[in-house]
C-alpha cells in the first residue's frame, strides 16, 4: 500500500495544504473502489440534488458524498436507517481535512447476492441465445387488441391505461392480472403470459411499477425469460424506472424504459396519425391535380391537331363537287358516244337500205327519247346531289351556331344534351360561330318529362 508514497523525501516543513494533498494522493491510490456495508444516517439533500450521509456500523463511522449525476440512477430513495452497500472511492477533503467517501452507487443490503444470481442467469440465458437480437419479433404498426399482464392493484396498470387512452382510444385492451412480486410470483406470470398469447391479440405489455431488486425479483427468474421467448405474439417489457434492468428486459422483444414508455410504444398517436393521413391526403390531391392539369394541357394540344368538323364538311363538299363534276363529264361523253354510235348505225343503214325512211323517223324518234331519258336521269341525280349537299349542310354545327346558337362542352369534353348531366360549379366550353367562351354552371332547372319520355 506504500508503492504511491513519492520516492523523494518531503521537504522539512510541509504547509496544511500540502500534508492533505499528500494524505489524498496516498489514500486514493492505495485503496482502489470498494463496497463498503453499512447503516445510513444523518443524510442530508442538497438543493443541488448532492446527496451528504455518514455510513456506520456498530464499531464505526465514515462520512460519505453521493453527486447528483449517481443519486439520479439510484433504483430506490436513501433513507436514515437503511442498511446498504455503497461502491466508493476513499479520498480526503482537503479544505477540512476530513477522510470521507466519494460513493459511486448504492445498494440495499442483501441485494449483492441477488445481484450475483441475476449476472449468473443473465449470462447463461445469454450464452444459450435467449436474447439474440435476430430472433426478437417486430412490433405491429397498428395493433387492434393490447393483453397487458401485470397486478390490477399495480399504479403502472393505472398509468398503461391512462396513456393508452390518451394515444390510441380504439385498442381493445384485455387484462391478465397476476401477482408481480412475492412468493410464487414468477409462475404466475409465466401463466399469465401464455394465456395472453393464445388468445386473439396483437401484442402483450408485461409491466409493474419500480421497486429494489427483490421487488422485482419475478422478473429475474427463468420461467418468465422462457415464457416470453415462447410467445408468437410481440411482448414489450416496461418493469420498473428506467435504472431498473430485470431479465424479462432482455427476453422480451422490446424494453421500455418505464411501463408509461411501454404505452406510449404500443400504442401509436393517434392524433399523430390523422395528422399523418391529413398530410398524405394533401399530397394526393396535389399529385392529382398535377396530373389532371398535365392531362388537360395534352388534351388541349390534341385537340388542336384535330381538324374541325367545319373544315371536313368543306372537304367532303368539295369532293361531292368534283364527283357531280365528273359523273357530268362522264354522262356526257357516254351520251356523246351513244350518239355518235347511232348516226353511225342511221348512216349504215341509210347506205343499206336507202328506201327504208321510215326506220328512220323511228331512230329519230328513239334518239330523242333516249335524250328525254338521260335529261330526266341527270335531273334526278342533281336532285339527289343537291339533297345530298343540303344534308351536309344541315348536319354542319358551324351552319346552326351561325343562327344563334351555341354548342355546349362539359369539362371531360363531351357534349351536353340533357341539363341532368350538369351539376352546379361545372365549369363548361361554349362554342360559338365565331370564337368560345368559358361558363360555369350556377343552378341547373330540369325539364319536366313529357307523358311519352315518362312511359
Amino acid at each position: 500500500m506504500l508503492d504511491n508514497v513519492p520516492k523523494n523525501p518531503p521537504p522539512a516543513i510541509l504547509s496544511v495544504s500540502e500534508l492533505n494533498q499528500i494524505v489524498r494522493t496516498l489514500l486514493e491510490g492505495s485503496l482502489p473502489l470498494t463496497w463498503i456495508r453499512g447503516e445510513i444516517s444523518n443524510l442530508s439533500r442538497a438543493a443541488s440534488g448532492h446527496l451528504y450521509f455518514t455510513l456506520k456500523d456498530a464499531g464505526a463511522q465514515v462520512r460519505c458524498t453521493l453527486w447528483r449525476n449517481k443519486a439520479q440512477l439510484l433504483g430506490f430513495r436513501p433513507e436514515n436507517g437503511q442498511k446498504v452497500e455503497a461502491r466508493a472511492l476513499a479520498t480526503l477533503y482537503e479544505a477540512r481535512g476530513d477522510y470521507q467517501l466519494n460513493v459511486e452507487t448504492l445498494r440495499q443490503a442483501g441485494q449483492g447476492r441477488l445481484f450475483e444470481r441475476f449476472l449468473e442467469l443473465k449470462a447463461r440465458l445469454e450464452t444459450e441465445g435467449l436474447f439474440r437480437s435476430d430472433q426478437k419479433r417486430a412490433l405491429p404498426a397498428f395493433p387492434r387488441r393490447i393483453a397487458i399482464v401485470t397486478s390490477p392493484q399495480a399504479a403502472a396498470l393505472r398509468d398503461v391505461l391512462t396513456t393508452l387512452a390518451r394515444r390510441a382510444p380504439h385498442l381493445a385492451i384485455t387484462l391478465y392480472p397476476t401477482p408481480v412480486q412475492g412468493e410464487g410470483a414468477a409462475p404466475q406470470i409465466a401463466a399469465a403470459l401464455n394465456a395472453a398469447q393464445h388468445a386473439d391479440h396483437d401484442l402483450i405489455i408485461l409491466c409493474r411499477g419500480g421497486g429494489s431488486i427483490e421487488d422485482l425479483w419475478a422478473f429475474n427468474e427463468e420461467i418468465v425469460a422462457r415464457a416470453l421467448r415462447a410467445s408468437h405474439l410481440p411482448v414489450i417489457s416496461g418493469v420498473g424506472h428506467e435504472t431498473d434492468f430485470t431479465i424479462a428486459d432482455f427476453a422480451a422483444d422490446l424494453r421500455a424504459p418505464t411501463p408509461t414508455a411501454a404505452a406510449e410504444l404500443a400504442g401509436p398517436d393517434r392524433n399523430a396519425l390523422l395528422d399523418r393521413l391529413a398530410e398524405l391526403q394533401r399530397r394526393l390531391s396535389g399529385h392529382l391535380d398535377n396530373r389532371l392539369r398535365q392531362w388537360e394541357q395534352r388534351l388541349d394540344g390534341l385537340a388542336a391537331r384535330l381538324p374541325s368538323p367545319a373544315r371536313q364538311l368543306g372537304t367532303r363538299r368539295e369532293r361531292l363537287r368534283e364527283l357531280q363534276q365528273r359523273l357530268e363529264q362522264a354522262g356526257q361523253r357516254q351520251m356523246d358516244a351513244a350518239t355518235r354510235h347511232l348516226q353511225h348505225l342511221a348512216y349504215r343503214l341509210q347506205r343499206n337500205q336507202p328506201a327504208l325512211g321510215a326506220y328512220r323517223e323511228a331512230v329519230d324518234m328513239a334518239a330523242l327519247r333516249l335524250r328525254h331519258a338521260w335529261r330526266r336521269q341527270q335531273e334526278h341525280r342533281a336532285t339527289r346531289l343537291e339533297q345530298a349537299d343540303q344534308g351536309l349542310r344541315q348536319l354542319d354545327p358551324h351552319a346552326v351556331l351561325s343562327r344563334g346558337y351555341a354548342m355546349v362542352f362539359a369539362p371531360g369534353g363531351t357534349a351536353v344534351r340533357d341539363v341532368r348531366e350538369l351539376n352546379a360549379g361545372d365549369s363548361l366550353k361554349l362554342v360559338f360561330a365565331r370564337g368560345e367562351a368559358r361558363a360555369t354552371v350556377a343552378q341547373t332547372v330540369a325539364q319536366v318529362a313529357t307523358p311519352e319520355e315518362a312511359q
